[in-house]
This record gives C-alpha cells, sequence and structure tokens, in this order.
C-alpha cells in the first residue's frame, strides 16, 4: 500500500475513534484490576467547546490513556451541569422570540419548555469532545438532573436539615436584578471601577446646622434610618443625641456611634440603610435601627421609596442627584474609583437585599476537608493552592444555597403556616405535618412546597459521589471512589472544589480525588485573557479542522506549564501537525527499506541499537517522573524530543541502508519495534497518528490496537554509552558544520584526526561507535595523534581536539575570535558550577547524584578549557 505523503488528519480521526468506542475501551465496569478513575469537571449544558474546556479534557484524557495503557481498569465519567441560572435565561429569551412570557406560564409548562430546550441544544459540548479525541466511558454520562443525582441532591438537603446543618434564616444577600435570584458570595465579582461620590447635606433636625454625608448610592437615601459617626471623631461631639433630616423625604432619623465608621473617608459621616448593604445590616441590628426596603427585585424603587417609584434604580440615582441640586441639598460630586459587586453570569451589579433563604452551616462541616489537605491526604499540584484554599476554609462563611428560579432541583421542603417540614416527599412531609400538628385530616393541598431551588453547585459538589451512584449502589462508589485526580481551573477551588472534599468527608468519611491538577488560564501571547469581547479566543472547531485534534492537543500541552497560565499562539498547533508530520515521513522511510533475512547486522546497527535502549529508558524515566508531579508538558517536549532528534534525526540516520541497498532484518525489526514503542509512549498525548502510525508499520493481531498496547519494558540507562554517542554527535554536527561553511559536498569522505585523550582512545577501539561516526558523518577514517596536527580545520568536541584533514584556507581572525568567544562562555560556566559546589548549603542538602553530576560537570568544563587553550595558542600565537 502506498502511503501519502503527508498525515491527513481527516482521513483516520472518525475512523479510529469509532473503532475504540466499538470494542470497548472506554467503558468500565468494576473487577480485578487496579481502578483509575476521573470525573469531568462537567460543562455548563449551554455551553460549546471553548479554548479552556479543551486544555482541560485533553489533561483529563492523556492522564487516562496514559493509565489504560498501563493496565489499569479507567473510568472517565463524563456529564453536564444542569446551570440554573444560565440554562434559565437561555430558555426565558427563547420564549421571549416565540411571544411567551415567563410570567405567563405555570411552573410545570415553563419546564416543559426548559426540558424540551435541554434535549435539543444541551450536551453539544460533549459531543465536540469527541473530535477531540477524549476517551470518556461515555454509557456512564451524568446530567446534574438526571434521575440519580436528583435523588442524590435531595437526600443530602434532608440529612444535612435533620443533622442540624441546614437552616433557614433572614440575611444580607447578593441578588441579581437580571436573573432575579440571590448569588453566593462565591458566584460574585468584585471589580475596581470608576465612580462617583456624592456628598451631601443632611440638616440637624431644629436647627440651620448640617451634616455633610458622602455616599456612592443617592438612590438609597429613601430607605434612610440613622446618621453615623465614629465615637472617636471629635468633629461630631456635639451632635451626641441629636437627629437629622433624611434629604428629600424629610424623615428624622438619630445620629448615632458606631465604630465602624471610617473617620477618614469622604466626611466622617455615614448615611445608615440597613436594607441595602450588608455593613450598614449590621449596623442596624446593633442599634436595633428600623430596615426599610425601597428597591424591588427587578431594581426598580418601590412605594416605600416615596418618590420616582417604579424607576430603574440607576436612572433613580440620576433623578434624585438632580432633586438634590434643586434643593440645595448637593455639595458636590467627585470621581472615585471603588469596588463594583457584579453577578458572575449576568455581569449585572448586585443589588444587597435582605431576604429570607436557605443556608449550609458550612463551619459544622469544614474541619476534616482543611485538615486532610493541610496534611497532604488530598494533595494539591501546584502546592501553592493550599495556602488559598486554607485562607478561605479558615474564613469560611455559611453557603446560601436557594435560588429564586424554576430551573432546577426543587427545594424539598413544605410549609404549613408558619411550620416547615423538609422530607423527601410531599407524602414524608405531609405525614411529618399530620404528626407533628396533630392533624390527621390535613391533604397534600394544604401544604405548600418552596418555591425555589437550589444552587447549581448543591448538586456538583456532590459529583464524585453521584456519578457512580453512591448513594444507592455502595459497591460500585466502593471500587472507583476515591477517585484519583480531579483537573480543573483554580478559579473555582473555592466555588467546587473544597465542597466536594467537605461533601466527601461529611457523607463517604472519605476524600472525593487522591490529587487536584489545577490548569491555568488559557491567555494570548500577550498575556490577554482570552474572551469574545477582545477577538482573541480562536474558534475551538476550526482549530481541530485546521490542525487536527493531535496537532491541537500537542499545541496546548507543550505550552501548558504546571498550574502556570497557558499562553497560545497557532503557531504551536502548526508546531503539533508538523511534528505529526515528521513521524509520518519516519513511516514511510521505513516502509521503503527492502529486508534481506541473509544479512547480518553490521556492528554500526547494533551499537546504535543498543544506544537507542538508553536513551528510551532515560527518556521514560524523565516522562515518568514528570507525569508524578503532573509536569505533563515537560512529559511531552520530553518525548518530542526523543522522536524528532533521537530517532528521527539520529537513530534513522544511523540504521537507514544505502540508497538501493537492503537492510538486515534484525536492523528492520529494532527499527519498527522502537517506533512501536514511540507511539505507544506518545499515544495519550497524540491518539489518531499514533493509532495508524502503529497498525501500518506491521500487522497486527484482531484487538492489538495502540491505545491498549504495553508499555516498553523497564531498562536500565547506560549512561557511559550516551556519554560516548553524545561524542560521536557532536563530532558529527561539527563536520557537517565545516562542510557547509566549506562549500564540501554532503557524502564526500573526510579524514578526521583527534589528539589522543582517554575520550578519543575509548572511542577509537571500540569498532561499533568507530563505524556509526564514518557513516552519518561520512568520514573515511578516524586516526590519532599525541599532538594536534597541522593543517586541515580544528574543532572541539566534549573534551577533546579534532581537525578535517581538508585543504583549505582558514579565516585565523575569525577562528580566534571563535575561540575566544568559546573561551568566554566555558570560563562563566566553570565559574557557575564552582560557585555552586562552593554552596555549603547545597552540597550537604541535594541529592548525592545531583553533587556528583556538578563536579562531572566541572571536570568537564575545565578540560575543555585547556582545548581551548591550546588551540589558541596554535593558532593565535
Amino acid at each position: 500500500m502506498e502511503l501519502s505523503t503527508r498525515f491527513n488528519p481527516a482521513d483516520v480521526e472518525d475512523k479510529w475513534y469509532s473503532h475504540w468506542e466499538s470494542k470497548g475501551y472506554f467503558h468500565s465496569e468494576p473487577d480485578d484490576r487496579e481502578a483509575y478513575s476521573i470525573v469531568i469537571p462537567p460543562p455548563n449544558v449551554t455551553g460549546v467547546l471553548h479554548m479552556g474546556h479543551m486544555l482541560n479534557n485533553t489533561i483529563q484524557d492523556i492522564l487516562i490513556r496514559k493509565a489504560r495503557i498501563e493496565g489499569k481498569n479507567t473510568c472517565w465519567v463524563p456529564g453536564t451541569d444542569h446551570a440554573s441560572i444560565a440554562t434559565e435565561a437561555k430558555v426565558v429569551r427563547m420564549l421571549r422570540e416565540k411571544g411567551i412570557k415567563k410570567s405567563d406560564l405555570t411552573r410545570e409548562k415553563f419546564l416543559e419548555y426548559a426540558w424540551e430546550w435541554k434535549e435539543k441544544y444541551g450536551g453539544i459540548i460533549l459531543q465536540q469532545l469527541r473530535k477531540l479525541g477524549a476517551s470518556c466511558d461515555w454509557e456512564r454520562t451524568s446530567f446534574t438532573m438526571d434521575e440519580v443525582r436528583s435523588d442524590g441532591v435531595l437526600k443530602v438537603f434532608v440529612d444535612l436539615y435533620n443533622s442540624g446543618k441546614l437552616y433557614r434564616g433572614l440575611r444580607m444577600v447578593n441578588w441579581d436584578p437580571e436573573a432575579k435570584t440571590v448569588l453566593s458570595n462565591e458566584e460574585v465579582l468584585h471589580n475596581d471601577e470608576n465612580a462617583k461620590l456624592y456628598y451631601v447635606k443632611y440638616m440637624i433636625e431644629g436647627s440651620d446646622e448640617f451634616l455633610t454625608v458622602a455616599t456612592k448610592r443617592p438612590e438609597t437615601i429613601m430607605g434612610d434610618t440613622a446618621v453615623a459617626v465614629n465615637p472617636k471623631d471629635e468633629r461630631y461631639k456635639h451632635l451626641e443625641g441629636k437627629r437629622a433630616i433624611v434629604p428629600l423625604i424629610n424623615r428624622s432619623v438619630p445620629i448615632i456611634q458606631d465604630d465602624y465608621v471610617d473617620v477618614e473617608f469622604g466626611t466622617g459621616a455615614l448615611k445608615v440603610t440597613p436594607a441595602h448593604d450588608p455593613n450598614d445590616y449590621d449596623i442596624g441590628q446593633r442599634h436595633n435601627l428600623e430596615v426599610i426596603a425601597t428597591i424591588n427585585e427587578d431594581g426598580r424603587l418601590n412605594e416605600k421609596a416615596q418618590i420616582h417609584v417604579g424607576e430603574d434604580r440607576f436612572e433613580a440615582r440620576k433623578t434624585v442627584t438632580n432633586d438634590l441640586e434643586e434643593a440645595g441639598l448637593l455639595v458636590k460630586v467627585e470621581e472615585y474609583v471603588t469596588s463594583i459587586v457584579r453577578s458572575e453570569r449576568t455581569n449585572s451589579v448586585v443589588e444587597p437585599m435582605l431576604s429570607l433563604q436557605w443556608y449550609v452551616d458550612m463551619k459544622k462541616i469544614v474541619d476534616p476537608a482543611l485538615e486532610n489537605v493541610l496534611n497532604n491526604t488530598v494533595q494539591f499540584f501546584p502546592e501553592k493552592f493550599k495556602n488559598t484554599y486554607r485562607h478561605w476554609m479558615e474564613n469560611i462563611r455559611d453557603w446560601c444555597i436557594s435560588r429564586q428560579l424554576w430551573w432546577g432541583h426543587r427545594i424539598p421542603a413544605w410549609y404549613y403556616g408558619e411550620e416547615v417540614f423538609v422530607a423527601l416527599t410531599a407524602e414524608d412531609a405531609l405525614t411529618q405535618a399530620q404528626e407533628k400538628l396533630n392533624k390527621p385530616e390535613l391533604t397534600i393541598d394544604d401544604l405548600k412546597q418552596d418555591e425555589d431551588v437550589l444552587d447549581t453547585w448543591f448538586s456538583s459538589w456532590l459529583w464524585p459521589i453521584t456519578v457512580f451512584d453512591g448513594f444507592n449502589d455502595p459497591e460500585t462508589l466502593k471500587y472507583y471512589y476515591p477517585t484519583n485526580v480531579l483537573v480543573t481551573g483554580w478559579d473555582i477551588i473555592f466555588l467546587w472544589v473544597a465542597r466536594m472534599i467537605m461533601a466527601g468527608y461529611e457523607w463517604e468519611n472519605e476524600k472525593p480525588f487522591h490529587h487536584v491538577y489545577f490548569t491555568g488560564m488559557v491567555r494570548d501571547k500577550q498575556r490577554r485573557k482570552m474572551s469574545k469581547s477582545l477577538g482573541n479566543s480562536p474558534d475551538a472547531l476550526e482549530l481541530l479542522e485546521k490542525f487536527g485534534a493531535d496537532g491541537v492537543r500537542f499545541g496546548m500541552l507543550s505550552c501548558s506549564p504546571a498550574g502556570g497560565d497557558l499562553l497560545f499562539d497557532e503557531k504551536l498547533c502548526d508546531q503539533g501537525k508538523n511534528f505529526c508530520n515528521k513521524l509520518w515521513s519516519a513511516l514511510n522511510l521505513i516502509k521503503g527499506w527492502t529486508v534481506d533475512d541473509s544479512l547480518p547486522i553490521p556492528a554500526a546497527n547494533q551499537k546504535a541499537i543498543e544506544w537507542f535502549h538508553s536513551v528510551k529508558a532515560s527518556t521514560i524515566d524523565a516522562v515518568e517522573k514528570n507525569f508524578k508531579e503532573y509536569r505533563l508538558s515537560e512529559a511531552l517536549i520530553s518525548l518530542y524530543s526523543f522522536a524528532w532528534n533521537d530517532y528521527c534525526s539520529w537513530f534513522l540516520e544511523m540504521m537507514k541502508p544505502d540508497y538501493q541497498k537492503p537492510i538486515d532484518p534484525v536492523s528492520y525489526q529494532a527499527t519498527v519495534d522502537f517506533l512501536s514503542d514511540i507511539c505507544t509512549l506518545l499515544h495519550p498525548f497524540m491518539p489518531f497518528v499514533t493509532e495508524e502510525i502503529w497498525h501500518l508499520l506491521k500487522e497486527r493481531s484482531e484487538g492489538e490496537d495502540c491505545i491498549v498496547s504495553q508499555p516498553p519494558g523497564t531498562e536500565t540507562s547506560d549512561e557511559h554509552l550516551l556519554a560516548q554517542f553524545k561524542l560521536i554527535k557532536d563530532i558529527t554536527s561539527n563536520v557537517r558544520d565545516i562542510r557547509n561553511k566549506n562549500g564540501l559536498k554532503k557524502k564526500e569522505l573526510l579524514d578526521l584526526m583527534a589528539v589522543k585523550s582517554d575520550e578519543t582512545e575509548a572511542l577509537v577501539s571500540d569498532k561499533g561507535l568507530v563505524d556509526v561516526l564514518k557513516k552519518i558523518a561520512f568520514v573515511n577514517s578516524l586516526d590519532l595523534s599525541d599532538t594536534a596536527p597541522d593543517g586541515g580545520i580544528a574543532f572541539i568536541s566534549g573534551k577533546s581536539a579534532f581537525n578535517v584533514m581538508v585543504e583549505v584556507k582558514v579565516d585565523a581572525e575569525a577562528e580566534c575570535a571563535k575561540l575566544k568567544a568559546d573561551l568566554e562562555h566555558q570560563l562563566k560556566f566553570v565559574a557557575g558550577v564552582e560557585k555552586k559546589l562552593a554552596n555549603e548549603r547545597f552540597v550537604n542538602n541535594a541529592p548525592e547524584q545531583v553533587v556528583q553530576l556538578e563536579h562531572k560537570k566541572l571536570a568537564d568544563g575545565k578540560a575543555r578549557i585547556e582545548q581551548i587553550e591550546a588551540r589558541m595558542a596554535q593558532i593565535c600565537g
């Protein structure tokens, strides 16, 4: 079969993905193998694939594919999140386009439309993940509002309530007037923005004196119930016990003293609006102030405002300011930069509002989750995020879990008057009510279920348990739980990671995962966060089409340091595409060889095979160490160098037969086996090209697929042999450079002289090594001399001096300048190593092999300096 000259992803991606699925490689059932499980951070059911998803899921797929190759029973559970706020907003928008208002529908009818929308549009992202090569167990696909997950959510709510860890309370909340729902503290964003500070006169009751108050929100003046000053502020001592008049509405309010007031801010006098500011509310509680809520849930002023009723709060800010100015009560307006709180979902400015909501008492469940991260029972990668986690957990606040929406898990609480009955079903709630109230005549119609739904994160925090139906199927949960690793962004460490750990210890008395790997943000090469508004976020599907899944996966992982931001550049995907073509060219080269079974293996080939075994062992060792630390980018770069440089650029050159000549069977088989090993090692990163090459390399038996191939066996690296080949490659590079600079033909055989040293004598004494050098450097002979010979072109490789014996005129001045630069570089290098070895802390604390390596570097550096100085004495005088 004739192969194309270039790898074409479109020809193979669907073919191999379908093959893997049909073979059941992605599906897992408990058995006697070691389990390796990952749960996908469920994307919003409304979502489409973007760069963040691609990075996160590529990392998960790499880990799963590697574990699968290692023979583990891999289970990567996919799924989606019902995303209450985002989904309801999309459904409301869809209905509006049809001329239907949500307010005109019953809850049941609205939910019919919502489920219809979800079935039609939801889960698109899971289909898109297949294009990336994600090897998820699609048979286990979960949805946070499906029956199993919903049952788990309701059980947990009831359990928390019955154990006294859940309560309903009237508290100040973050209200989103656009989504018309409460938000938790972790669902809001704090951004410094330009604003205005309004200085307003508050007349002192019964006098012509006034107090100037600085406020950011003149539209809430109508809800003021006090003016506060600091008791230590001498400027206002004379106002103690007096009252002020609220501007525009002429309400008399007390002037109170409270330590909260900052004497340095504004005028040192604070208008107190308990209904619309959390700090004011706290002051109000301390001083028993009236709470007057003047803003409705839609962000408009209500009747309690008395003026501008029905106006939007921001429009009211303008009109109230005009009123103050006309009344002579506006002293001045200053530009001001302050922190504005916005909804993470709608970007609407959050309205602090007093509301009766459901809360989880987090202090009652936080301790095991904090302790087991700090003691590394749950390990964070990078570890620096432990401090962020600790700070939040030690200052944790109760979690508001009720949301004023219809799409979501409806709160399992029923009311009869002021009485609350929490139960899994209406029937259970009715039984509770009948017994507690001693009213057997009560019916379900007498009870009213809570209208609110639960925070989306209240289902997500149970994800590692509920995806395995952990509350009903403890045996399956026991096999897969704790999961091996959670791969997620650091930005949801509080919203999701911390809560999952708390849930794990609360209901399973066990961590939900062994490791947490925090990815960085995907940014452009200018370090800007990718966003539609900046136009710097590429279309994920277009990237996959342009570069292929393997090219895109390579592009993202090659620039993704552990825990650091990914500085994405399309050129990296192009590099990944080129890498695929490099591997494809290697396949083409090998398939073009003719094997002669009668040929013995040449000494050069035997030595090259021994060398490559050592390179492979060394590479695998480095890759495994990087995987243990989740340094996947470093692992990929190691494999890239191994495949491109060591195999394609060097090993194939050492092995390939002369033009139109056959190759011996041992060399051919080794070359094929090494490329097979490369396919296995690279498969987790680049699954499609490796599977295709794997099957084209040689005949494979049924089920002998790269995705489940055996990992290369454990070997020991021969460091001496590696050093010898390093010398051979350096000599070859120098010879090639001399050819290029002097117009010598690429394959013209050259004579090479080496000054005697331990290094060169060991090289010349090994026929296999010499034959390798002769083959790849096109050297006719390699002879030793006691001193540097006259004539020819000299160079230094390793610690030794060599001469290419050709008659060319050497530019002594240029050569001296080069040698001088080399000498300066080596002197700096040696000084740096000497400084490191003079550091007792380094010598005493570094591993012995690291210190030994530094001593070797020092000896090699000094030997190289001797050779350079000798050469300079010969040429430069």
